[in-house]
């Protein structure tokens, strides 16, 4: 087995090591959140990495808290600044 002294560094085993070791590896990705390269030959075949939950979508995720009131479509009936003198100039 290696480990660089790195601290971003990834472990990498040869696959001969994965079969041996296979439930302390997994053990250790679980209890550290660390990645595992395994290696064939002196190359990157497949990697070991925790499970993780995709996020969930942002579509419709606040459905239960917001709240419309009102037609959102529709102008209200309030004249706006803009249309009343649209020669003024916001922060010149």
């Amino acid at each position: 087995m290696q480990q660089n002294s790195d601290r971003d560094a990834v472990r990498s085993v040869t696959v001969l090591e994965l079969q041996a070791q296979c439930l302390e590896l997994v053990s250790e990705v679980v209890e550290n959140g660390s990645e595992v390269v395994i290696t064939e030959g002196g190359l990157p075949v497949s990697r070991l990495v925790p499970f993780r939950k995709k996020p969930e979508a942002p579509f419709g995720r606040d459905r239960d808290i917001i709240q419309i009131h009102a037609d959102i479509i529709e102008p209200i009936d309030i004249e706006w600044e803009a249309d009343s003198n649209p020669d003024r100039v916001l922060n010149p």
